[in-house]
């Protein structure tokens, strides 16, 4: 039999102390590169908190107090709460109904005809349904179409339960969740002034703002606040691809504007704008608004079609059928081990399409087709920078280097 849990000195039953039954916090999704930071945080700040993830894999990792995936700073105070017993992973639901508060993340994703899942986040509810329990505070914190806070509430009513509901979305940037979720305000969201005060009190735990919204604000929040980025990334893309068929270096020009102007200092540099959210947050909200969005779908077009740009750009001017071409990082953005979505795949395709041989390499993304930076340094005849990995600022080769982002310090014209 499984033994109760307690939150009294931050420390899991079964390995430490019951007298109080407060609960844990369940974190559903978290073995997750946004609910393992959030776990690892709260623990750190002294609460108890259950990990539910059904993958077996980063369940063990986790438990032997390993992080499954890079995220700086969070290995040490991973492996002090795993050892501390205030953290543990474990992929049987049960464990819900020991929770005073139950958080919900999982992956909200866009199909193939760029539609949004409204259902993830209400199946995830209903997986874990029959072990919620009266009383408990429910909090939503995957990025969601407007409306899937309400139906998440309705599923609830549906069973009967008088559970207390919210919406706080995630706010961290992968790579900085260690710093960010302890000093980024975050947006509380519920429809009733307990689960308001509830909620607020939960990350009150963390940071000191909290900004309060209705749910559905919340949500738009959220997704314009990913949309704000895409859009961002892909006017720099456009303005660079105006530039380079123009023949001039927009890294001269987008240094000039920036240069202790405050009103350009957003001004960001191109590149591939990838990942897991952004182009899946910027369609949700299309969606959301009956398709009735150029802006959005014109950002779309011009990040997506950055790779093929660039490979016709390369097509004309090299012999790209007799040539090997390396592409250095697949991971959608600099020091990330997080392939999801990356833009240098597409690359990669395309590529194979043209060039005699495509040769791949990252230092943190592990992939068998993968090869070390030595070797593709060796063999390739060309070197285009797909994610701007600080290891490839200087590269000891005579080959060409193609460096959209800028980071080598040899212009960004192709």
């Amino acid at each position: 039999m499984r033994a109760s849990l307690s939150n009294r000195g931050g420390r899991l039953s079964g390995c430490g102390r019951t007298d109080e039954r407060t609960g844990p916090a369940v974190i559903i999704g978290g073995c997750g590169r946004v609910g393992l930071p959030l776990g690892i945080a709260l623990a750190s700040r002294g609460m108890a908190v259950i990990l539910y993830d059904i993958n077996e894999s980063a369940v063990a990792t986790v438990n032997r107090g390993v992080l499954p995936f890079g995220e700086p700073d969070a290995a040490e105070p991973l492996a002090t709460a795993v050892r501390d017993e205030r953290l543990r992973a474990v992929t049987d639901p049960a464990w819900v109904a020991e929770a005073e508060t139950v958080v919900v993340i999982v992956g909200t994703p866009v199909d193939e005809h760029l539609n949004p899942d409204i259902g993830a986040v209400p199946r995830a509810i209903e997986q874990v349904a029959d072990h919620l329990r009266d009383g408990q505070l429910l909090i939503l914190r995957s990025t969601v179409h407007p409306g899937v806070t309400a139906l998440a509430e309705k599923v609830l009513a549906s069973r009967g339960l008088d559970i207390d509901v919210a919406f706080c979305p995630e706010r961290i940037a992968e790579g900085r969740a260690m710093t960010e979720l302890f000093s980024l305000p975050q947006i509380v969201a519920a429809r009733s002034e307990r689960a308001y005060r509830r909620s607020e009190r939960f990350f009150r735990t963390l940071t000191e703002q909290t900004v309060r919204l209705a749910p559905e604000e919340a949500e738009l929040a959220k997704l314009f606040t990913n949309t704000w980025r895409y859009i961002k990334f892909a006017a720099a893309n456009q303005f660079w691809v105006m530039a380079n068929d123009a023949g001039l270096d927009f890294d001269r020009i987008r240094n000039a504007i920036t240069h202790d102007y405050p009103r350009a200092a957003d001004l960001p540099g191109p590149g591939f704008a990838a990942g897991p959210c952004l182009f899946k947050d910027t369609m949700q909200l299309a969606a959301f608004s009956r398709n009735n969005f150029p802006l959005g779908h014109s950002a779309m077009l011009v990040n997506e079609g950055l790779p093929l740009y660039l490979a016709d750009r390369l097509e004309t001017r090299y012999d790209l059928s007799g040539l090997t071409v390396g592409i250095l990082g697949m991971a959608f953005k600099a020091g990330s081990d997080d392939p999801r979505a990356s833009l240098s795949f597409k690359l990669r395709k395309i590529l194979a399409l043209k060039a005699r041989e495509t040769l791949c390499s990252d230092p943190y993304v592990t992939d068998d087709r993968f090869l070390p930076l030595d070797e593709v340094l060796a063999r390739a005849d060309l070197l285009v920078i797909g994610a701007p990995h600080p290891e490839y600022r200087e590269l000891p080769t005579q080959a060409p280097v193609v460096d959209i982002w800028g980071i080598s310090g040899r212009g960004m014209l192709v």
